[in-house]
């Protein structure tokens, strides 16, 4: 059997070694370190985003900023339903009322006219959004950010999946209060697990980093006025990110480029729709995704994995996961309809045309 071709495996750049060798030579093996600094530095560098803490989980990130923004027992945080659960998981943890918001088909990411509906059917005034952009592809971040911002919502946003897509000419993740990036073992860069926390607003960061390192007090000893969390970044991982973000711009290109060779195999045929890129922006392309109007998406998964090639489902609604069954939500039927119809096919930036070829030419024959 050929060797397997996974959905979005790591792609180390050449120097993760070179740097995790600095960061043993230095000794700092613990978290913290210079490496976790330089890392914090390439993302404000690589988003304009004036402040940015490494951290342990994308997930830990928005549990801080739902803890430093005071969201606590009986707030309802408004949040995309079509997304992982790590996304919205921090709103259980600070005993906030999640409140779900489906898709729209022109981004498959949160609807703007059903989050106005969504504030408007609220039992009580919503005090965050927690917004994500979907598999590397923005949403319709102008429009979401206004209607926040005339309803003093905070804005939080889950861009775990898309760092590098613009909106706008701006990074995603920088025009709310808080943005989050993901660096897990399947993300577009990954430091193995990881995540990044930024915010216009140093004050804010300051009191995460409070937090992310278990509300330490300024003392000699170890003092404690409040509860935190071990969410710190360790010295090693922030190595091997800074190696990674020095790639980031050629990760992007291949898998837009891994895209276009999908689009170019298989739009002409009639029942295939891939997942929409907004006007005014450009998505990451973290996965190629798609729906069908006909063939069951098992089918073709199952066809890829006789191959040994690794594809996935579309990710399941939260208000139709158990855990949600009880859950407020505003629904159109978009994200279920997208999670009945679609796939992930692979997407890691070491594909070549030869690979992506042969995947397509699997799901031709699935469907024939």
């Amino acid at each position: 059997m050929t060797p397997r071709l996974f959905l979005s495996p790591p792609h180390m750049s050449g120097r993760e070694q070179e740097y995790i060798a600095q960061a043993f030579e230095s000794n700092y093996v613990a978290p913290l370190g210079p490496m976790v600094e330089k890392f914090e530095q390439s993302i404000r560098d690589c988003t304009a985003a004036p402040n940015a803490l490494a951290l342990s989980s994308a997930t830990a990130a928005i549990h801080l900023a739902l803890r430093v923004l005071g969201i606590g027992e009986g707030d309802v945080v408004l949040a995309s339903s079509f997304t992982f659960i790590g996304s919205v998981a921090p709103i259980l943890y600070q005993n906030a009322t999640p409140f779900f918001i489906d898709s729209d088909l022109h981004s498959w990411n949160l609807d703007p006219d059903l989050l106005e509906q969504a504030i408007a059917a609220s039992p009580k005034k919503p005090k965050a959004l927690i917004l994500t952009h979907l598999y590397g592809q923005c949403a319709d971040l102008q429009r979401i950010a206004r209607i926040c911002d005339e309803h003093g919502i905070y804005l939080i946003e889950d861009a775990a999946e898309s760092l590098g897509a613009l909106c706008g000419g701006r990074q995603s993740g920088t025009m709310g209060i808080f943005g989050v990036y993901s660096f897990n073992g399947n993300k577009i860069l990954t430091t193995s697990g990881g995540g990044m926390l930024v915010s216009p607003h140093k004050e804010l960061i300051e009191k995460a980093r409070f937090f992310a390192t278990q509300a330490r007090d300024d003392a000699p000893h170890y003092e404690h006025t409040d509860y935190g969390y071990n969410y710190r970044m360790s010295n090693i991982l922030a190595a091997i990110g800074v190696a990674q973000m020095e790639v980031l711009e050629e990760r992007i290109a291949a898998r837009r480029q891994i895209f276009q060779w999908y689009r170019e195999a298989l739009e002409g045929i009639g029942e295939i729709s891939f997942m929409p890129e907004l006007p005014g922006s450009r998505g990451n392309r973290w996965l190629t995704t798609l729906t069908f109007g006909y063939a069951d998406p098992e089918k073709v998964r199952l066809a890829l994995e006789e191959y040994n090639i690794e594809s996935r489902p579309l990710w399941k609604p939260m208000h139709l996961q158990p855990l949600f069954r009880d859950a407020l939500r505003v629904e159109n039927g978009t994200s279920a309809q997208l999670f009945a119809r679609g796939i992930c096919l692979p997407s890691g930036t070491q594909m070549k045309h030869e690979d992506v070829m042969r995947v397509a030419g699997i799901v031709k024959k699935a469907l024939a």
